[in-house]
């Protein structure tokens, strides 16, 4: 679940940490850098976890700031594809069930990947799965809370990093007489979430662990 990576940065230390010790000044300003920032293709960064070298630092002209290249290592979540892992149902949709685990919480099982056969109450908002026995079939909801276990099977990276400013929208001619076309709106578009987990629990012991448990 978690690994450690090894980078390189040069970090920037400003006049006004200079009474610090620099291990220590370096270690604020990588977590103030890095921490909970999701590096593409890498994962959801930690904390630092040590420092394995630093090079000299030096002062540039017009910079009152110390500048110093260092090697690191980073403790990062960035789960194995296959790997079990236990989460809470964050909510409910049309397109899964979304899961957190507390500190992350772009984790999304897909209908199709629900104990089947599945159904997407409208009334609840919740997925349940309907549970066949010698009874008949039994409901049993995924309600929001509720601790699930599941299986990581992808994952996906989605570089959000600025692209450069929008492209000029040509105007549409007002016609006399006709009424002014409205502006676009985009406030009602999704953020897309840079690092996503996709999961199933469409296997035995896997699901709600409270399942299994009775």
């Amino acid at each position: 679940m978690f690994v450690l990576v090894e980078m390189v940065d040069t970090v920037r230390i400003p006049p006004w940490n200079f009474h610090k010790k620099l291990n220590d000044a370096i270690t604020e300003e990588l977590n103030k850098k890095l921490a909970n920032k999701v590096v593409y293709k890498v994962g959801l960064c930690v904390c630092l976890y040590d420092i394995t070298k630093l090079d000299d630092s030096y002062i540039f002209p017009g910079d009152g700031a110390s500048h110093t290249k260092v090697d690191f290592r980073y403790v990062v979540f960035h789960p194995f594809l296959d790997e079990i892992l236990v989460g809470k149902i964050k909510y409910c949709s049309q397109e899964g069930v979304y899961v957190t685990m507390g500190f992350f919480d772009d984790i999304l099982i897909p209908p199709e990947s629900l104990q089947q056969p599945a159904k997407f109450d409208e009334t609840e908002q919740v997925w349940l799965w309907e549970y066949e026995t010698d009874e008949g079939a039994h409901d049993l909801y995924m309600d929001q809370g509720e601790e699930v276990r599941f299986r990581v099977t992808d994952e996906v990276f989605l570089d959000t990093s600025p692209s450069g400013p929008a492209p000029a929208t040509v105007e549409t001619p007002v016609v006399p007489g006709q009424p002014k076309p409205p502006a676009p709106d985009d406030s009602g578009q999704r953020k897309e979430a840079p690092y996503t987990l996709i999961a199933t629990i469409c296997e035995p012991g896997l699901g709600l662990l409270s399942w299994w448990n009775n």
